[in-house]
């Protein structure tokens, strides 16, 4: 008798784990694959922010920063329930764009070459302190605490 197709796909989950437990064959040779990972994750985080102040001090910008964001649902909306996301679904937009053009266009220039970490640890802290500290109202004053 046939197992149900919940139960088979239930007991091929469980053996799932253990079939990526046992890794590669061998250690990796190079580093830059898993920098540019690492470091265009941090990049879109402060693209994000830069964008954020780009759309506040200008209002052209944020029209056409919303438009990009269009297609994600929850953007343009009359709900009073949920409300409506607004611009940042465009920030959103352009921040995946940046990490995804960045993490490929890294990999192809670091993919066969050791990248030190001292290097990779100041690029993160660089561009996720700068993040950081661009989302500090005392240093902006001009970005809203509450979104309008």
């Amino acid at each position: 008798m046939s197992q149900p197709i919940y139960l088979r796909l239930g007991n091929w989950l469980k053996q799932f784990p253990q079939s990526i437990a046992t890794g590669a064959p061998g250690a990796p040779t190079v580093s830059g694959p898993a920098a540019a990972a690492l470091l265009s994750a941090a990049f879109s985080c402060f693209l994000l922010m830069v964008n954020q102040h780009l759309t506040v001090v200008f209002k052209s910008w944020n029209a056409i920063v919303w438009s990009l964001g269009d297609w994600i649902p929850g953007s343009r909306t009359s709900d009073q329930v949920y409300g409506e996301i607004g611009s940042y679904s465009g920030k959103e937009t352009i921040m995946l764009m940046g990490w995804l053009l960045s993490w490929v266009l890294l990999h192809q220039f670091w993919k066969k070459r050791n990248i030190h970490a001292s290097s990779l640890y100041g690029g993160l802290i660089f561009f996720l302190v700068a993040a950081t500290v661009m989302n500090w109202h005392p240093i902006f004053p001009y970005l809203p605490l509450m979104p309008h």
